[in-house]
């Protein structure tokens, strides 16, 4: 796998200054949890899904979840699991298929044994399990029933929990139940690969719905638990955790949005304000403001419902030249008594011991999503990534 492998690699070397990196679900957990970029999500229940990871794996998408829970009628879960091991058998027998990082949200700590039984061999083609609704209480069970399938198989697995109880949302309960998430989560933080905000369910408790041309942060309710998960769980430090950016819920096919220009346009003559105003138009400006702000308040990845927003997430997940730039005078060896110097650019102060946790996470971005040449910005990779 590796991201953007689904353009001409002439293309590839046109964009990027470094090229994303290849990496299999065999790489190291934190390499990975970096990989994840948009994380495509599908009802268990799909009769084609199959057919549909495939296509989605041709065109960008490097991590799925295939949903027995909150996308699926509860009367529907026992026809989604006979599914999955109908569809991970079919993607078994199709050689040579390269396939993204698979995981399975569940509803039960039961199913997790279960359904690692069930996939029989398949089950090397299983990445891991989505945990709903984590608090330590509903949560260890959940872990301790993932490490004891993983252990009767042989096989690595990984927890991705969804951070989206009541309890995290209220005020008055909200520390109590971040130190007993963290408490579990790094009982087992070889299992656990990324934390997933369930941003949908924190609204949900109030009656709220977010506006297309609203983020997640102008909603201060929700905005308040971004920020508290992130204090208390994602820290540079080394006892924090991957956190992931929360689920658009709007959505506009990109291709047929921009396909008749980019046919007259074969390659970076698709004007930025042309394709802003389109981006507005078709109230996608919402979801990339509101992956900038992700970014900037600490999340890395997304949780995406439709494969339109599998595209606007990798290319704003590029490094830029100057971000690389930035990073690599930072890490420089001789700079590692600390001090401060003007950036390459001449445009900003780069201080070595304050930024220096800031440039490696920069460096690991860079290693699976690659740095963008000098004069290549986000409208270019866009426009490069769309389907023919």
């Amino acid at each position: 796998m590796r991201h953007f492998g689904h353009i001409a690699p002439e293309v590839r070397r046109r964009l990027f200054h470094r090229e994303p990196g290849v990496f299999t679900a065999d790489s190291p957990a934190r390499l990975l949890s970096t990989a994840l970029g948009a994380t495509l999500y599908s009802p268990a229940t799909r009769p084609r899904l199959a057919d549909d990871i495939v296509k989605q794996a041709g065109r960008g998408v490097v991590s799925m979840v295939l949903c027995l829970e909150d996308s699926i009628d509860d009367a529907d879960v026992v026809e989604g699991e006979e599914n999955l091991v109908r569809q991970f058998a079919d993607l078994a027998a199709r050689a040579d298929t390269d396939l993204p990082l698979l995981f399975i949200r569940v509803r039960t700590p039961e199913q997790v044994p279960d359904l690692v039984r069930r996939l029989g061999p398949t089950v090397e083609l299983l990445s891991g399990f989505v945990l709903p609704k984590f608090t330590e209480e509903r949560g260890v069970p959940f872990l301790e029933a993932l490490q004891g399938a993983a252990a009767a198989v042989g096989r690595r697995l990984f927890a991705m929990p969804v951070l989206e109880s009541p309890e995290l949302l209220y005020r008055e309960s909200r520390v109590e139940t971040l130190e007993g998430i963290f408490r579990a989560v790094d009982k087992y933080r070889d299992r656990v690969l990324a934390l997933r905000l369930g941003v949908t369910d924190f609204c949900s408790s109030y009656g709220l719905r977010r506006a297309p041309d609203m983020t997640a942060y102008d909603v201060q309710v929700v905005a308040s638990v971004i920020a508290d998960v992130v204090n208390m769980l994602g820290r540079a430090d080394g006892t924090g955790f991957t956190v992931t950016g929360p689920v658009w819920e709007y959505f506009r096919a990109p291709e047929r949005m921009f396909k008749p220009q980019l046919r007259q346009s074969p390659f970076l003559e698709v004007q930025a304000v042309e394709l802003r105003e389109r981006l507005i138009e078709h109230a996608m400006d919402g979801l990339l403001r509101e992956i900038s702000l992700d970014q900037a308040n600490g999340l890395l990845g997304k949780t995406c419902i439709h494969p339109s927003h599998v595209l606007p997430v990798h290319a704003l997940s590029v490094v830029s030249h100057e971000e690389f730039s930035d990073a690599a005078d930072i890490l420089r060896p001789e700079r590692g008594g600390g001090g401060v110097m003007r950036s390459a650019y001449t445009n900003k102060m780069n201080e070595v011991k304050p930024h220096r946790a800031w440039a490696e996470r920069t460096m690991l971005r860079a290693e699976v999503f690659g740095v963008a040449r000098e004069d290549v910005g986000f409208v270019e990779l866009l426009a490069a990534g769309i389907p023919g």
